[in-house]
């Protein structure tokens, strides 16, 4: 059975905290055309995702720094998908002090949200991203406000309509 393709028409698609192109490849099948924007500070993830996703803009540099408006020229913002970095939430990380820094990354959905208000947003995370919160003096999680910043995170992207 052949499966309907989302239509994007000319809307922006952009993918934030782009890897070597895995999430790009399947936003490609289902919008039926190359992604428009990639950024990742990482420049071997940048120079894979560019071996892998040629036509796409790619921005080599902090998800902070690249503005969306500029990024996508203004245009509406149909598909933004972000990846923001799981290894502080994730079981598989261990007893590591977490880094407040690497553990904010969500916020920068929040900042596409208010910048260029994307009609689909995607955020691909591990289910412990729930747990997020503010962390200790000690830099682990403070188990007594577990989940407190996800919940504020989620309200946050509630106030401009999205589910």
């Amino acid at each position: 059975m052949r499966q309907k393709m989302i239509d994007f028409g000319h809307e922006r698609a952009a993918e934030n905290v782009a890897g070597g192109g895995g999430a790009s490849t399947g936003i490609e099948a289902a919008i039926g055309r190359a992604i428009d924007i990639a950024i990742n500070h990482d420049p071997e993830a940048i120079a894979m995702h560019k071996t892998n996703h040629p036509e796409t803009r790619h921005y080599c540099e902090s998800v902070w720094k690249v503005d969306p408006v500029k990024a996508t020229g203004g245009q509406q913002v149909g598909l933004a998908w972000f990846s923001p970095d799981c290894t502080h939430f994730s079981k598989a990380r261990g007893a590591k002090p977490a880094s407040k820094k690497i553990r904010g990354l969500a916020w920068v959905v929040v900042r596409w949200v208010k910048r260029v208000r994307p009609r689909v947003l995607m955020v691909e995370n591990v289910e412990e991203f729930q747990t997020w919160g503010p962390l200790a003096k000690n830099g682990q999680p403070c188990p007594a406000r577990e989940g407190e910043t996800f919940k504020r995170w989620v309200r946050e992207l509630k106030r401009f309509g999205y589910q």
